[in-house]
């Protein structure tokens, strides 16, 4: 088929090599634009997905907006039988939506009508799902709220959010590929807007861990937010990033250390670190971290 891929992160590039690796022929990328990054945090970076498209010589575009008509022309000029979405950015305008031959169809991962929105592995791991997936849903202008033409499950388990990204971003190549055999074969449900729930993006101020909260809650919570922005708490005016950590029997005052293996107590139960990041520092195991720095018991944790 004649396709235009629309997508921005990693989590994009699977669904943008399976349909390569599948013949299509891709005659268009759009992403995001180029954004400071680097190790200054100055060097202008491409998107992964402009990164692989550029690598196989295919036309990338990265408009800031989709809303003027002269980008829309261009669009529908491109003649495509179908536009593939994974994670682009942009909102669609309807022009947009309706120039390809056959609309266009977004890889989101969750199984929908739960979390609809931008952060859908987040809120899915923080909530605590036991599952979540990948929908291939017709767009239409309301924000993921189009007919569904597949899905596929996975259990979330003990999963993190990077974790859970990568395998979705591969379950959701592999369905978007299936689901384009035969078009015409396909019988789009309608989603129930009664039984939808929404994944808003991650605020920063959510990433501070509330010692307060249950044992559970928190330990989801630093499963959603790992690697990235990753959950925190405060240690001797420092900020530490808590990238793993297990839910443990535990009682005191909440957000106390309990004993010399740095277990914190919670509002219910307690929380014992696996892995820890001081703010600029690599990621260490707690036996590491406890070599290099003594926490009395008693120590209250911001």
């Amino acid at each position: 088929m004649r396709i235009v891929f629309m997508g921005t992160p990693e989590f994009a590039v699977p669904t943008l090599q399976a349909l390569l690796d599948a013949a299509h022929e891709v005659v268009c990328v759009y992403t995001q634009p180029p954004r400071p990054g680097g190790r200054r945090g100055k060097e202008l970076t491409k998107t992964p997905v402009h990164q692989l498209a550029e690598r196989q010589g295919i036309e990338v575009r990265h408009p800031t907006s989709l809303k003027s008509s002269e980008e829309q022309e261009r669009f529908a000029a491109l003649d495509a039988d179908i536009a593939v979405v994974a994670a682009y950015g942009l909102i669609l305008p309807q022009t947009v939506l309706d120039a390809p031959k056959h609309g266009c169809l977004n890889v989101h991962a969750s199984i929908l009508p739960r979390w609809r929105g931008a952060a859908p592995i987040h809120r899915a791991i923080m909530a605590g799902d036991p599952v979540t997936g990948v929908t291939i849903m017709q767009m239409e202008a309301g924000l993921d709220t189009g007919p569904m033409v597949a899905t596929v499950r996975t259990p979330i388990e003990d999963k993190t959010t990077g974790e859970l990204t990568e395998e979705l971003a591969e379950l959701g190549a592999q369905l978007m590929v299936g689901t384009l055999i035969d078009l015409d074969a396909l019988h789009p449900i309608s989603q129930d807007d009664a039984e939808a729930t929404h994944a808003p993006k991650i605020d920063k101020a959510e990433a501070r861990i509330d010692w307060a909260k249950s044992a559970i809650e928190i330990e989801r919570r630093v499963r959603g937010l790992a690697p990235f922005p990753g959950a925190w708490f405060e240690l001797g005016g420092d900020r530490m990033k808590l990238l793993q950590a297990e839910a443990i029997n535990g009682d005191g005052e909440a957000g106390d250390v309990l004993d010399e293996r740095l277990t914190i107590a919670c509002g219910d139960g307690a929380i014992r670190p696996v892995k820890l990041q001081r703010a600029g520092k690599p990621a260490m195991d707690l036996e590491t971290f406890l070599r290099g720095n003594s926490v009395a018991v008693g120590t209250r944790l911001g």
